[in-house]
C-alpha cells in the first residue's frame, strides 16, 4: 500500500510549492532514493527544472526533464501528465489531481499551500487516498 505523506505550508502561491519540493527532492536525492515530480504543464516542469538548478547555493540536485524515449540518466524526473520511465521510490505530485499510476509508488508527496484553492484540492484528494485505504500522514511546515 502506498504511503502518503501531506506536506502543509505556511505560505501560499505555486512558487512556495516549487520550492519545498525542490527542498523534498533533495533530501529524498541524498537518501538514494529515485523521485519523479508530477507538474501540472509543460511550463510548471520548465520552471521547476530551472528551480532546481538555482533554489539553494551549493545544491547539486540532478534532475531531467521527462521525455520519452530511453532510460532517464538522472535519479530526480520531473514530467507533466505521464508516468515515469523506470521504477520510482517516490512522487511529488505537483498537480492538482491524483495521477494515474500513482499505486505503483511505495511514497507519494502532496505539498498543500495555505491558499484556498490549493487547500480545497488537496482535502479532495486525501479524501481519495484514504478511501483507497492508503497510509495517509499530515506534515505542518
Amino acid at each position: 500500500m502506498t504511503k502518503v505523506d501531506f506536506y502543509v505550508l505556511g505560505t501560499s502561491g505555486d512558487r512556495a510549492r516549487q520550492h519545498f519540493a525542490c527542498r523534498l527532492a533533495e533530501k529524498a536525492y541524498r537518501l538514494d532514493n529515485t523521485i519523479h515530480i508530477r507538474t501540472i504543464d509543460q511550463r510548471a516542469a520548465e520552471q521547476l527544472d530551472e528551480l532546481l538548478w538555482t533554489f539553494r547555493d551549493g545544491s547539486f540536485v540532478p534532475h531531467e526533464l521527462s521525455a520519452g524515449g530511453g532510460e532517464p540518466q538522472s535519479p530526480i524526473t520531473i514530467g507533466h501528465g505521464d508516468s515515469p520511465r523506470q521504477k520510482t521510490d517516490l512522487l511529488i505530485n505537483l498537480s492538482n489531481e491524483i495521477p494515474a499510476g500513482y499505486d505503483s509508488f511505495p511514497r507519494v508527496a502532496e505539498i498543500v499551500t495555505s491558499d484556498d484553492e490549493t487547500r480545497q484540492q488537496s482535502r479532495k484528494r486525501y479524501a481519495r487516498y484514504r478511501e483507497s485505504g492508503h497510509t495517509l500522514e499530515t506534515h505542518k511546515i
